[in-house]
């Protein structure tokens, strides 16, 4: 088999046993347990098949299936399901999946389905790092009017179609990749190829060379180069040494300072300055507060014109939509308002509402506003009523305190993690916990270890 499978199941161990065998017949793969890093990876243009559970912490995998076609229309989506009913199955077919499996599933069985899957792709000469092209006009989610945002269009417009690198900096979710396809869609090549390479993409003795030819004069971008090792690091060097006539735009994004890893050894130099001929830094969506509510009421309109209903905020709600602190950026506004339009019971979407989905977020955050001063026992205690009262009358599903202590877990050993700069020796003193059990609850929360959070 040839090709990237996108893996999303909460299931660890399927993510694993998925992994190795794909990996084994020589197929490049990307897995998580994160329904919104899936839909994240498919916008993006990553992938040529996609291996989904249905029920997952943020979302479900059937209800995706429709926003996936209307992505990526002919990227085949298999769904494996442990709700082995009737009407699952329907609704898998219904929403042309290309296929389903319910579990336990026969791997051979899913490999042989996963390889029809790609062929049928390689077949309809669909290449998905090849992002089709807009055209001027186009709704681009770039929201704005706060100073920030506005001095970022004005250089974006500068360097449009300067012959000059581009690095696009900015945390998690906050738009890196729209700003490199703006800078692509509005350039003199917009009807050349856009390409987002991985640091997967460069290995192997035709890896470059074969980005090279897909990327055609057009744009190729090196997406989170910062999480490159140094031997892809160096093959990039060489690839940018000797590019062919006529050239691709060079662009890169990435979510951790360069310039403080390249200090510590960890990122070339050469390198360095070869991707930052411009520099484009994207704010935190909590540096550009007075844009959420443009934010979000684009995102009500979008999902409004997708099908999902005409909804409103109101006034106290978007107070809080405005206060949340948003950790995941733009990309978490959107997703939570997408999920509030479709389970809103009424047009106008309420406060209580709008916290009881800000308060099962995968990481809590505290608000801005509100609460200063108050005890933390005072401050659980008020959000716990509040996720009763939501209930009205009737009691939340059973299995309540394992679900609350996770909740609570999560965010307080992300936020050990940070404030020891990832030494899981002195989180562990801090929280007071083994060693090895942190390490156990960093496995079990799922908890994503990054370059300032590294496994010691």
């Amino acid at each position: 088999m040839d090709g990237t499978v996108l893996v999303a199941d909460d299931d660890r161990t399927i993510r694993t046993v998925l992994t190795q065998a794909l990996t084994r017949a020589g197929c490049k793969v990307h897995a998580t347990a994160s329904l919104m890093t899936l839909m994240r990876w498919v916008e993006e243009g990553k992938g040529d098949l996609v291996i989904s559970d249905v029920v997952m912490p943020d979302g479900n995998g059937l209800e995706a299936l429709p926003r996936i076609a209307h992505e990526r229309p002919g990227l085949p989506v298999i769904v494996i399901s442990a709700q082995n009913t009737i009407m699952t199955a329907i609704q898998a077919a219904e929403a042309d999946a290309f296929d389903y499996l319910p579990k336990p599933f026969d791997l051979p069985d899913l490999m042989k389905r996963a390889a029809r899957a790609l062929e049928q792709k390689r077949k309809a000469q669909i290449t998905p790092k090849i992002v089709e092209t807009r055209t001027e006009g186009t709704d681009l989610p770039l929201v704005g009017r706060t100073a920030a945002m506005q001095a970022l269009y004005r250089l974006v417009a500068r360097v449009m179609n300067a012959d000059l690198p581009v690095l696009i900096l900015g945390e998690s979710g906050t738009g890196k990749s729209l700003i490199a396809r703006a800078i692509h869609d509005f350039s003199d090549r917009r009807t050349l190829p856009f390409v987002v390479a991985q640091a997967a993409d460069l290995q192997g003795a035709d890896g470059p060379s074969s980005l090279l030819a897909k990327a055609r004069g057009g744009s190729l971008v090196f997406d989170e180069v910062g999480d490159y090792d140094d031997e892809t690091q160096g093959r990039i060097v060489r690839m940018l040494d000797a590019l062919p006539d006529p050239a691709p735009r060079i662009m890169a994004t990435t979510q951790v300072d360069l310039s403080s890893l390249m200090e510590a050894g960890k990122f070339r130099q050469d390198l360095f300055y070869r991707l930052g001929g411009v520099t484009l830094a994207v704010p935190a969506l909590r540096e550009r507060v007075e844009d959420i509510p443009l934010l979000a009421d684009h995102f009500l309109t979008r999902a409004e014109r997708d099908g999902l209903g005409t909804r409103r905020f109101s006034g106290d709600a978007l107070a809080l939509v405005r206060a949340y602190a948003w950790p995941g950026n733009v990309r978490q506004l959107e997703n939570t308002v997408r999920r509030l339009v479709v389970t809103s019971s009424e047009e106008e979407i309420t406060r209580a509402e709008v916290e009881f989905v800000l308060g099962n977020q995968p990481a809590i955050e505290p608000l801005r506003s509100g609460g200063e001063g108050e005890k933390l026992s005072a401050s659980i205690a008020r959000h716990l009523r509040r996720y009763f009262d939501l209930h009205g009358g009737n009691l939340p599903a059973p299995g309540l305190y394992d679900r609350i202590l996770r909740e609570m877990e999560a965010p307080l050993i992300e936020i050990a993690l940070d404030a020891t700069g990832g030494n899981q020796a002195k989180c562990a003193d801090l929280l007071g916990i083994n060693r090895n059990t942190l390490r156990k609850k960093i496995t079990d929360l799922d908890i994503q270890v990054t370059r300032r959070r590294k496994l010691m």
